[in-house]
């Protein structure tokens, strides 16, 4: 059982991937802006963050490149859970950090499949 940090700002989004996560066994922490759930990363220490790119204010490339420059949080794994599907989106994600890339919504196998990988379990 992990603990994962969900930065998702739609309600129902947040709703169905916790559902998900804990029915997996997951302990699910989550926070509606980019610039709270950096704060909720640095405070908490999560396993993983669930990351959307779409968010108010700051966006989630932007939140993970923050993440995985920070010293106190650039140990845990980013994997970024987005509706913007093109392959420069990915591309993008990727090199700001995110260990992974998935698009919404993610079919609950190759979710905790590619959750799995990313905590070595």
């Amino acid at each position: 059982m992990a603990r994962i940090l969900l930065i998702e700002d739609s309600p129902t989004d947040t709703a169905v991937l916790t559902q998900l996560l804990e029915r997996n066994g997951h302990d699910v922490l989550a926070s509606g802006s980019a610039e709270d759930g950096i704060d909720m990363c640095r405070r908490e220490q999560p396993d993983l963050v669930l990351m959307d790119v779409i968010l108010p204010g700051m966006n989630g490339f932007q939140a993970t490149r923050a993440l995985s420059r920070d010293a106190d949080t650039k140990s845990i794994p980013v994997l970024i859970v987005s509706t913007k599907g093109m392959e420069t989106d990915k591309a993008w994600g990727l090199r700001q950090g995110a260990k992974d890339y998935i698009v919404k919504p993610p079919r609950e196998d190759e979710l905790i499949a590619r959750i799995n990988a990313l905590l070595g379990s």
